[in-house]
């Protein structure tokens, strides 16, 4: 449903204390349903190197997605593609963050819980600087009724929902899914329009 709505990555989340939960096996097995060109993506927190050698394995062509304390060096071991999850606060420094993960493929702006995620409440979005080295993706508390604001204020390189279109924590809504995708395309029109 979320690729028939137009998503372009779809995330499993291999955080076993997340709502959200997948199994590496459960992930492997739905990533194979993807079509080309739909990227699977693997969320890991602060994850074993055996984890996340047995997530690639079962995803291989997936990106991944490091939200929680890794290091540049834990981000790196793996040598593939990921993104770097940067939780969002006052007196959070992006610049400096950013020039420790420089062989991220993008960092993605996540509203700062106690817990790892962003809680579905969106953050500040004038703590971004106006100039990040890194393309950016934006998350936390995004929702149909919000995204086309953060993307014509923040302009992103993507956009990460979760919570925003859930019925229930982790259960995702069909309906919600395609109001989303259709709220980011109107985005792009806007954006497009004023470049």
């Amino acid at each position: 449903e979320a690729v028939e709505a137009g998503a372009d990555a779809i995330g499993f989340v291999l955080y076993e204390r997340s709502a959200r939960h997948v199994s590496t096996e459960r992930a492997g097995v739905l990533a194979r349903r993807l079509p080309p060109f739909v990227t699977p993506v693997l969320l890991l927190v602060n994850a074993s190197p055996g984890l996340i050698q047995a997530a690639i394995q079962a995803v291989p062509q997936a990106l991944l997605q490091f939200h929680g304390d890794e290091s540049p060096g834990q981000c790196d071991a793996p040598q593939r593609a990921y993104l770097r999850a940067a939780r969002m606060a006052p007196g959070f420094d992006l610049l400096d963050f950013a020039s420790r993960f420089t062989s991220a493929q993008a960092l993605l702006l996540d509203t700062h819980v106690e817990a790892y995620g962003g809680g579905g409440k969106a953050f500040d979005w004038s703590l971004i600087p106006p100039s990040v080295p890194l393309p950016v993706v934006l998350s936390g508390g995004l929702n149909a009724a919000n995204v086309i604001d953060g993307v014509c204020r923040v302009r992103p390189w993507a956009v990460d929902v979760s919570s925003g279109v859930e019925s229930s924590k982790g259960i995702k809504d069909a309906e919600l899914m395609r109001r989303f995708c259709d709220a980011v395309h109107e985005a792009d029109a806007r954006a497009a329009d004023n470049p």
